[in-house]
């Protein structure tokens, strides 16, 4: 990735990944890839913000010693231990032996955790707290303190000369910047967030509720591009979504799990019968789409109907997969209505509705569609009362 100017005296030295399969392991980034952000304040004393994933190393470390141009850091700032920003960590500290590392007690607790607890001598950690401040000469590092957003050590840090907020993996996006430079913000944002970030809404809020008192110029994330323009909209979005409210309230997501296709088919027919009544209705395959996409669905719109097939007296697999992993990460204030097949023994919406009655802030339909293999007459009637229940609101 080339060397960017971020302002006269700040440089934006990370790194994209267009290699990289799945993220965490999880979830596809290809075609599009990532990037590891990394950032360099020029000033009297020079801060590094932030290290790169040890796969992006070498061209990392050549960034910086470009911007530096024979000049030695004074300060490694660290607002995210995860390997795939602290996994040059180490290599740029033993290049630089004068190097102070920035972080909070957790922070170097976790240091000592991933490379030893002789991997940084005592003298050049230091350590900051909530609201401290770091020095570099014109420009001013405010520090925030922003536990399980969503690691327990996470900080941002807040740049008072040129108001520039370095959020660690908030406001973060999937997308290497040479492949998505002219991508739209949201969606893969939306993704990022919901699948990594959004079980700790609540911590979200108390991170928004520190940076609303600050007059924000830039937003430097750990992933993704910079965002200079329409910062209202990305808090207003962070906003929302750490509330786990719903973008599209009168959406309608048809989320299915067929085995042999009959399920399938029913939820095609519920979607025409729904569409008739002229709701806005998305459909998700749960067989075919990646669990990333459908759980980002789900929580986009303010609707959700689960059409499960019976497996084993069970939820079949792809159905409990994409169930679990929403309720990892506290899905609530939606509209839930269910769907079931099983040939010989129906049991999925009875399973599911056991579930989602122990949720907080879900409200279910009280109709469920049954079926027995195909749609009959009992089961039209039944997914007719559905869709009467989920247009009503």
């Amino acid at each position: 990735m080339t060397i960017q100017t971020v302002t006269d005296a700040i440089r934006y030295v990370g790194v994209d990944d267009n290699t990289l399969a799945l993220f965490e392991n999880q979830y596809p980034v290809q075609p599009m890839g990532v990037s590891y952000n990394s950032y360099v304040i020029l000033d009297e004393k020079i801060a590094v913000m932030d290290s790169v994933d040890a796969r992006a190393a070498e061209e990392w470390l050549s960034n910086v010693a470009r911007v530096l141009e024979g000049r030695s850091p004074d300060y490694l700032v660290v607002t995210h231990m995860e390997p795939d920003h602290s996994g040059s960590l180490m290599r740029l500290a033993q290049k630089y032996p004068e190097m102070k590392i920035v972080g909070n007690a957790k922070t170097f607790t976790m240091i000592q955790q991933f490379f030893g607890t002789g991997a940084l001598s005592e003298d050049r950690m230091l350590e900051i707290g909530e609201r401290d401040t770091l020095s570099l000469g014109l420009h001013r590092l405010r520090f925030l303190l922003a536990p399980m957003v969503h690691w327990p050590e996470v900080m941002a840090a807040y740049e008072e000369e040129e108001k520039i907020l370095f959020s660690a993996d908030a406001f973060g996006r999937f997308g290497s910047l040479e492949r998505t430079a002219r991508a739209p913000w949201a969606p893969q944002a939306r993704r990022y967030y919901y699948n990594i970030v959004g079980k700790y809404g609540a911590q979200v809020q108390a991170l928004l509720k520190k940076i609303s008192a600050l007059e924000i110029e830039t937003i430097c994330p750990l992933h993704g591009p910079m965002l200079t323009e329409d910062l209202g909209e990305y808090l207003r979005l962070y906003d929302l979504w750490s509330q786990w409210k719903p973008e599209k309230p009168e959406g309608i997501l048809i989320a299915h799990a067929s085995i042999h296709g009959n399920t399938a088919y029913a939820s095609e027919a519920l979607k025409s019968k729904l569409k008739g009544k002229g709701a806005q209705v998305t459909m998700c395959d749960l067989t075919a789409t990646d669990l990333s996409y459908a759980v980002t669905s789900a929580f986009y719109c303010g609707k959700l109907v689960l059409a499960c097939s019976t497996y084993d007296g069970g939820l079949f697999p792809p159905m409990k997969a994409f169930w679990d992993h929403l309720q990892t990460k506290r899905f609530r204030n939606r509209r839930i209505g269910l769907m079931e097949n099983g040939s010989w023994a129906p049991a999925a919406a009875r399973l599911m509705r056991v579930e989602l009655e122990k949720m907080k802030e879900l409200r279910l339909c009280e109709t469920d569609v049954s079926l027995r293999g195909a749609l009959n007459q009992t089961s039209e009637a039944q997914m007719d009362a559905l869709v009467a229940e989920l247009c009503a609101e």
